[in-house]
């Protein structure tokens, strides 16, 4: 079974410092189609404007990814970490027993893009955690780039679920195989730009669901350069 997640049907959010899009239901937006695909539970798509940011707030048992596609995002929490995430870098925050947290545009000038995964944990009320890694354009040019594991192998950023997050940088007319197995679901999202996938077309925030799908599927890069990420999840 393939599920198709088109970008225009998602819900949104437009306030003077936001916009956000939601592949799933977060927040004000609701829809219970829409609760999330197996353990993958949010992807919101974030624009925070120039000084916006989100106040101090409270998360409990939830895997919390954020991967900066432009522009510079300062992270707080009251475990004491703290730090700026740029293009190119992964965050991982398990919110475990509870954390507070804030983020803020790290810029007085230029809007900040980046988007928010939340994964729910394979066991309730760890000690909350965070790592924080760069993942160079080398790495993720025409390729697959393992970005978090269960096992944190080959320096990914090792998560509390047995999911693996992809991320691949392509330029046009780049190709890519996506292999499926029946023991896994995946979730593929288009982050940027624009891509085909076997005979499908599709374009930045839209995605696909694959339930019980094996083979290879070809991804290809379009007209403009694109970021994609890969979710494989349990069944």
């Amino acid at each position: 079974m393939i599920i198709e997640r088109p970008s225009v049907s998602r819900g949104e959010v437009a306030l003077d410092w936001l916009h956000s899009r939601h592949t799933f239901s977060f927040g004000h937006y609701y829809d219970p189609a829409w609760m999330g695909f197996g353990v993958l539970r949010v992807i919101n798509d974030d624009t925070v404007a120039p000084g916006g940011g989100f106040a101090p707030h409270r998360h409990a048992n939830m895997e919390i990814i954020s991967v900066v596609l432009q522009g510079a995002l300062a992270h707080q929490d009251s475990a004491g970490h703290s730090g700026v995430i740029r293009a190119g870098d992964v965050q991982w925050m398990s919110a475990g027993h509870g954390i507070e947290h804030s983020e803020y545009n790290a810029s007085q000038t230029e809007p900040v893009h980046f988007l928010q995964l939340w994964i729910q944990p394979e066991r309730l009320n760890h000690q909350p955690a965070y790592d924080q890694k760069h993942f160079p354009l080398d790495a993720r040019r025409g390729r697959w780039c393992v970005v978090a594991s269960p096992e944190g192998v080959a320096g990914t950023i090792a998560i509390r679920q047995q999911t693996t997050l992809a991320i691949a940088h392509l330029q046009p007319g780049d190709v890519l195989e996506v292999v499926l197995e029946v023991s896994k679901r995946y979730w593929l999202h288009v982050a940027s730009g624009e891509i085909t996938l076997d005979n499908r077309s599709l374009v930045a925030g839209d995605a696909l669901g694959f339930v019980e799908e094996t083979g290879a599927l070809t991804l290809r890069g379009g007209a403009a350069t694109s970021e994609v990420l890969l979710f494989a999840l349990p069944a």
